[in-house]
């Protein structure tokens, strides 16, 4: 069932509920109010019957004529009794009563004591359809006094209910007819933005992220619309990532195994050389050199590896003390320097002995990245190391002279395994992932690196730490 019709149904029974429990209330008070007035009216009348009675004559022969003059215009039924309760008169606008509805009435009447003068007796009595007010009448002939019984049919008395309760249910079918035609004019606007709401949110359920749901509106229903369309745009930017991340792992994996394969490859290849007992002693040389360096090689695909998986695992995998920065400086001068020498590089390092807040064996990994790659990517001219302050943070830049960087190639430097130049990185035994861990360690630091670089021009790759003290 739609949510417009359980509206309307709901709006209606609340209606019919509130309208006859406040009617029934009302038409029960009512009758009871009317009750009370007709009892107060009729013993007004009785004593105005009293009174005539006593003005018509003295003795029983005046009952008959005051009746007959009292009976048209009056809307009572009114009998008279002895003492010992026989009926002497009366004046009635209907039939006469049967025999056993006098005696009924008699036992009734019999039930009150007589005073000893004209007057209307207290109390009243009350029959299945009838209200019953007796007085007593003092006639000179007679030595005990008469009762007069004057009634009334309660149909008459609650006649004006009637006419109520017919205005109270005919307003009632009028106004469910009316809060039919509003409440589902009401309903069908309160549920025409849910069912908009809902449509929309199985769409983006089903996967359209790139659904927009349109609601001019300014209430709840307009508030939902718009987090319903951030959270479209956020599944669909999230949807995007796990796409590209997804893309990556796979080319991740595939990047492993091709690294893996080639020195596995070389180094067969070499072993099975080296078992030919006519190899030259030069060529067992060359062979053990290729061997033990792609062995080299895969050790630091897998220490690269480690690293990364640590900081994947717990991104705080750093334990930051204060350190000397020229001290894990000149540890590498003395690895590389050689290196570039006989390169014809020249290495320098410039700076101030300066204690900085890191991690220095990480540092130290970052700044061995950096320096490896810029003496592999420098022909000829010269590798730089210095550092310097900058506000309350310490710099260290990594400069060269070498083919430098293509622009294209600089927001993707950092990715796992990406490379500018995949055959000559290979070539030079490159991992593929130096700067990818150089990356994650600084990051860690909560430093940022930065890149200048020109094609054919160098490249300076800095970063900050944090000063001590």
């Amino acid at each position: 069932m739609r949510i417009q019709y359980k509206l309307s149904i709901t709006f209606v029974l609340l209606l019919v509920f509130g309208v006859t429990a406040i009617s029934s209330y009302s038409i029960v008070f009512i009758r009871g109010y009317l009750m009370d007035q007709a009892e107060q009216d009729m013993r007004t009348d009785v004593r105005q019957i009293l009174v005539s009675m006593q003005l018509g004559g003295d003795d029983t022969t005046a009952i008959r004529p005051v009746l007959e003059a009292i009976s048209p215009g009056t809307i009572y039924d009114i009998r008279v009794f002895n003492s010992q309760g026989v009926l002497l008169d009366e004046a009635l606008r209907s039939d006469a009563w049967p025999e056993e509805e006098v005696e009924l009435q008699f036992q009734i009447s019999d039930t009150i004591d007589f005073a000893g003068n004209s007057q209307v007796l207290p109390g009243s009595v009350a029959s299945s359809d009838r209200l019953f007010i007796y007085g007593s009448l003092m006639l000179s002939d007679e030595p005990f006094p008469f009762l007069v019984e004057v009634s009334r049919l309660k149909d008459e008395i609650y006649e004006p209910v009637r006419t109520i309760r017919w205005i109270i249910y005919s307003g009632m079918f009028i106004s469910i007819a009316i809060i039919l035609f509003v409440s589902f004019i009401f309903s069908n606007y309160l549920a025409k933005p849910i069912l908009a709401l809902t449509k929309a949110s199985q769409r983006i359920a089903d996967g359209e992220t790139s659904h927009t749901i349109t609601l001019n509106r300014t209430d709840e229903f307009g508030t939902l619309a718009l987090s319903l369309n951030r959270m479209a745009e956020r599944l669909q930017e999230d949807n995007k990532r796990l796409i590209e991340t997804n893309e990556r792992q796979k080319q991740f994996y595939a990047d492993i195994a091709h690294e893996i394969r080639n020195p596995l490859h070389t180094v067969s290849g070499a072993l099975e050389m080296l078992e030919l007992d006519a190899l030259p002693p030069e060529k067992k040389t060359k062979f053990l050199k290729s061997a033990r360096n792609q062995a080299e090689r895969m050790n630091r695909l897998f220490q690269d590896l480690m690293t990364l998986q640590k900081s994947d695992l717990d991104p705080s995998f750093i334990h930051p003390r204060p350190f000397r920065i020229i001290e894990v400086i000149e540890t590498l001068e003395q690895a590389y320097q050689q290196i570039a020498t006989d390169k014809g590089l020249d290495f320098h390092t410039k700076g101030d002995d300066i204690r900085v807040l890191g991690d220095p064996s990480k540092i130290e990994q970052v700044l061995d990245n950096l320096i490896s790659n810029a003496i592999k990517y420098t022909p000829d001219g010269a590798i730089l190391i210095e550092w310097y302050l900058t506000g309350k943070m310490l710099t260290i830049a990594v400069s060269d002279t070498g083919i430098g960087i293509h622009p294209d190639h600089v927001p993707r430097l950092f990715d796992r395994f990406y490379r500018t130049d995949k055959a000559r990185s290979r070539d030079q035994g490159g991992t593929g992932l130096g700067l990818a861990v150089v990356k994650t360690i600084l990051d860690a630091h909560h430093s940022e690196v930065q890149i200048d670089s020109k094609p054919g021009s160098g490249t300076t790759i800095s970063f900050r730490l944090r000063l001590v003290g």
